[in-house]
Parts: C-alpha cells; structure tokens; sequence
C-alpha cells in the first residue's frame, strides 16, 4: 500500500524518515515531470506543510536560505551584491508560474548538470544543512551533488538549508546562461562568477564555477588563479582565454556538441567574470 504524509513539523519528518524510505515532494516542478503518467509506487511525504523550512535569514555568520525557499523568494529577497548571480540564476528557472512553485533545496537535490542555481552557489562556496533523526551534518555543496542525479542525501536525511559564509558575501557576481533560445530552455552552458576588487581596481579574489559542461558543475580553478591581478578589457580577457579548463568534461547532445560547449563555456565564463567586475570598478571610481 502506497503512503502519502504530510508533517507539520520537522521533528515529524525526520522521524518518518528514520522509519522507512520515503521519495520527498517539495515544490513539485521536477517531481511530477518526472513521474509521467506513470502510477507513483513509492511512500511520498509531502513537506510542504513545513513552514520553517521557507524564507532567507541573516545571522552573525551565515546568509541561510531555508530547504523550501522558492526561486521567486529569492528573486524578491534584499540581499548583499554577491548574491546577484543567484538572483539572475533565479529569473531563468523556467517560467514564473515555475519561480513560484521551485525550490532552492529541489534544485540542488535533482542534481542536474543543469541546474541554473548550482554555479552560483558554487562561487558562493554554499554548504547544505542535512537533518536526521539522529542529527546534522553540514555538506559543501561541492561535496553534496556527487553526479548526474546522484547526491550525498542519505535515506533517513532532509535537506534542510543551504548556507552560505559571510566571508562569501562579498564582492559583486554575475551569471550568463547560453541556451538555444532566450526564455524557458535547459542551458548549453553557463556560468556563475563573484569577483572582489582591489584599491586600483584589479581583479583581487575571484571564484568562478560553470554548469552544463560536466556530471557536475564544477569550480574553475585555473581560470580564478589566472584573473587575478588582471584589470578590464584585453589583460582580463587574454587572462580567461588563456587559462587551463581541466574541470569542464562536456558531452554531446541534442542542444550542442562537446566541441562548441568548451568554446562556448570559456566565452560566458569571461562574460560573467566581465560583468561581475564591472559593477564594483565603476562604483570604485566614483569613490
């Protein structure tokens, strides 16, 4: 016999969790597509009644964004300047009716490599908050998504929050998402990039991640060790399109080949990492 439950507290799901195995539906934007016209064969707990689970808090050290946090929330959240690549991430989520309904926990538990909040994320050096019957454990994210569809949630585990460190919180980033048409379109690639600057207005930190291009989406090592120091124009874009990309292992597929997704991913890297600079140089010379 097939369950259905829907707990009101959190305390209730982990210890529905404990006791057997259950498929969680959260916003359901990728639950139901997924299911078809199949007939569900699995217990399915609901977590949509968890109020505690939604909204964005500050702390002394943390921005935390609750499990069932919508992308639209996001989109409407006050947030610091290097949130701005998770906000424009969240604008190209599908439609807005999608934006309602989506959550950010979801996103990160589908584990596509298309994900559009992963990158983001990633450069935000974002960990999750995993809750058990027995207790918590905090995952980086880059530690979390281990595969296509494949996580480090265990069984008996919710994801609760997604945290990300003050010492993240700064600087300015910027996203830009290559798809085959512009609105409501699984990407070819993308790229997420927070960039802080320093007193003469050169490339001082920067973090970089791209998506669509591996299993997972991947931070780019080489080109953040190669921006840095760079100023705008000729110096920062010789310094991306020169910069090692072991990370990026792409595919071919119906939206793109391997070949045109690696140069198209070093084109949107530099991009973002363009656009994310920007905002804070121009600001820096007002000053």
């Amino acid at each position: 016999m097939i369950r259905y439950a829907k707990p009101k507290t959190v305390e209730e799901a982990l210890r529905l969790l404990k006791e057997d195995r259950w498929r969680i539906l959260a916003g359901g934007t990728d639950f139901y597509p997924a299911q078809g016209v199949r007939p569900i064969r699995e217990d399915v707990l609901d977590i949509n009644g968890l109020a505690d689970l939604r909204g964005i808090a500050e702390t002394d050290h943390f921005w935390i964004f609750g499990a069932r946090t919508s992308w639209t929330d996001v989109v409407r959240a006050t947030l610091p300047p290097a949130f701005d690549a998770l906000r424009q991430a969240a604008r190209e989520v599908g439609s807005v009716q999608i934006q309602n309904a989506g959550t950010i926990a979801g996103n990160l538990c589908n584990a596509s490599p298309a994900a559009d909040g992963v990158p983001p994320l990633l450069a935000l050096d974002a960990e999750v908050e995993l809750r058990s019957a027995g207790g918590v454990r905090i995952v980086p994210l880059f530690g979390f998504i281990l595969g296509n569809r494949k996580t480090a949630l265990r069984d008996d585990e919710l994801l609760a929050a997604i945290r990300v460190p003050k010492s993240s919180a700064a600087g300015r980033s910027a996203f830009v998402k290559l798809g085959a048409r512009r609105y409501l379109v699984i990407s070819i690639a993308m790229a997420a990039a927070r960039i802080r600057l320093d007193d003469d207005g050169r490339i001082a930190y920067a973090a970089v991640a791209v998506g669509s291009c591996s299993a997972v989406a991947r931070r780019l090592r080489g080109v953040e060790a190669a921006v840095v120091g760079a100023a705008s124009g000729d110096e920062l874009a010789d310094a991306v399109r020169t910069a090692p990309l072991p990370e990026i292992a792409p595919i071919d597929d119906v939206r793109g080949s391997a070949d045109y997704r690696r140069e198209a991913a070093r084109e949107i890297v530099l991009r973002a990492v363009a656009a994310a600079a920007e905002p804070e140089r121009t600001k820096a010379r007002a000053a």
